[in-house]
């Protein structure tokens, strides 16, 4: 009797459902998802409504239609179709990107690092690149760079500080270029097979350290060892040849699979990945004695998780296209292994080629050999650098001197030096200050790109002016802008952020 009287008075005592916080959060989750979904496809309805009762075409035909494009530099000067002209324009694009990124960050650690300097003239240096071109505009460094290149002399055999192998002139900069030739990708083999041995060896030397408490280098034994394999691979690797047909044969297979058959596979790959992210969601939940703790956020996630795996396999399962496509992309990629493979001799890895110049009518120019950077490219490839490099040297400076001076005496007194104190104390602490804003920059750098049509590089937002000029598809053009940047700034993001989980401290 006892028992179930207990048993009613508990279930008498039972919250309501319109009062239930479980109920009123899974309920207001999913009004608040149906009224989103509802609400973008209302006013992509509309919108669509009103551009075609308009005319206003938003088809992106215009990409396989042929258009009178001549591109100033890149990949194709003479693109046969809007989307070729798109693409190389992209290409250009990252690029200035890449590049302006990397040198704008050495650049900037040595402005940092010169902030901080003992040497007065140094620190005063620092200070002045750092306060004159943080507060010019990036588009008045870029034309003012731009206008002095093209004071230079033309081009000559003697225009430059290095005849014959860096020229320098109103046509732009024209230096050495280093390229991967016919037998990179055999010597990539051997690389890839040293990197795995030096994964051991780094693990090795890592025991060591722990048992002996020596410092054992684990990374430059790392370092070490790949280097090693990739020297070794100068010589041995056309031995890797042979990957050339395994390569053919696995293009020939895939060619041979039905559509049917990769659409399956495909799904089950979708579930199978989200099977295995909720096992390792709901074991990372779990206690050291097996008691499982989820709250209502974690349900949500696993709930979420399943659902989009479940679209994935609608999607595929309705667009048949998407496997379609996949099997074509793998077949050509395997065959453009194959080809790459398939090299008759010992071809070596790298080549190198110096600058040229040709003369074809009355005036001399830059030859093919060289790596030629053009006005406007150099123009924009300098401003960024420089302008960015500002901004990140602050952010170098603000994150050592965020590092508490009691670290840097604690070293001192264990015997450390002063390069042993920066690489190991300093600099370690200080990154988890300095990425997120530099991450930032990166992202400034890279859109800032966009101002390249001020100095007449064939860049984005150049390229896609003129096809939209000449196709009148305009919202396509823009709406491709859009997703180059937003993909641009995306994977940015996740590389900075994956750096700086790497880098954060774990409480115990």
């Amino acid at each position: 009797m006892t028992t179930a009287s207990t048993t009613r008075e508990r279930v008498s005592q039972r919250v309501p459902l319109w009062r239930d916080v479980i109920v009123l959060k899974w309920a207001t989750q999913l009004f608040l998802l149906v009224a989103v979904l509802g609400t973008m496809w209302f006013l992509a309805s509309q919108a669509g409504d009103n551009l075609r009762a308009r005319n206003i075409n938003t088809e992106f035909d215009f990409l396989e239609r042929p258009v009178d494009i001549q591109i100033s530099e890149g990949i194709d000067t003479h693109p046969d179709t809007g989307g070729r002209a798109l693409w190389a324009a992209m290409v250009n694009t990252l690029r200035l990107s890449i590049s302006g990124i990397f040198f704008a960050s050495v650049l900037g650690v040595v402005v940092g690092l010169a902030r901080l300097s003992d040497n007065w003239i140094v620190r005063r240096i620092a200070t002045g690149w750092v306060e004159v071109l943080r507060n010019v505009p990036l588009l008045v460094q870029m034309v003012l760079i731009y206008s002095a290149l093209t004071a230079l002399p033309r081009v000559g055999l003697d225009t430059g500080p290095v005849n014959g192998w860096l020229h320098i002139s109103n046509k732009g900069i024209s230096m050495p270029r280093f390229f991967i030739a016919d037998g990179f990708y055999q010597w990539a083999v051997v690389v890839l097979v040293g990197a795995v041995v030096g994964y051991f060896v780094r693990r090795h030397r890592q025991a060591v350290q722990d048992r002996t408490g020596a410092h054992a280098s684990p990374p430059l034994w790392a370092l070490g060892t790949v280097a090693a394999f990739g020297l070794i691979g100068l010589f041995v690797h056309p031995i890797f040849s042979w990957l050339g047909p395994v390569f053919g044969g696995v293009a020939d297979v895939l060619d041979s699979i039905p559509n049917a058959v990769a659409q399956v596979v495909f799904a089950i790959i979708s579930v199978g990945l989200a099977a295995a992210w909720i096992h390792r969601f709901i074991s990372s939940r779990r206690s050291a004695i097996g008691h499982l703790s989820i709250s209502d956020d974690d349900w949500f996630r696993i709930a979420f998780t399943a659902l989009a795996s479940l679209a994935v396999v609608v999607l595929i399962a309705r667009w048949t296209g998407f496997s379609a496509w996949t099997l074509n992309s793998g077949r050509d990629l395997f065959e453009v292994m194959a080809d790459k493979f398939d090299v008759n001799g010992a071809a070596r890895p790298f080549d190198a080629m110096r600058p040229d110049i040709v003369q074809k009518g009355k005036f001399p120019n830059y030859g093919t050999n060289g790596l030629t950077m053009s006005l406007g490219f150099a123009s924009v490839f300098f401003a960024v650098v420089f302008y960015t490099s500002a901004f990140i040297g602050e952010n170098v400076r603000g994150g050592i001197l965020a590092v508490p001076k009691g670290q840097t005496e604690a070293a001192k007194a264990v015997g450390l030096g002063r390069g042993q104190i920066i690489r190991h104390v300093v600099l370690p602490q200080a990154l988890r200050v300095i990425l997120p804003p530099t991450g930032n920059q990166y992202l400034n750098l890279t859109k800032n790109t966009s101002l390249a049509v001020a100095v007449g590089m064939s860049d984005m937002v150049q390229v896609g002016t003129t096809v939209f000029n000449q196709t009148g598809m305009t919202l396509p053009v823009v709406a491709i802008w859009m997703l180059f940047y937003l993909s641009c700034s995306l994977t940015i993001s996740v590389i900075v952020n994956w750096f700086n989980v790497r880098m954060r401290l774990v409480e115990r």
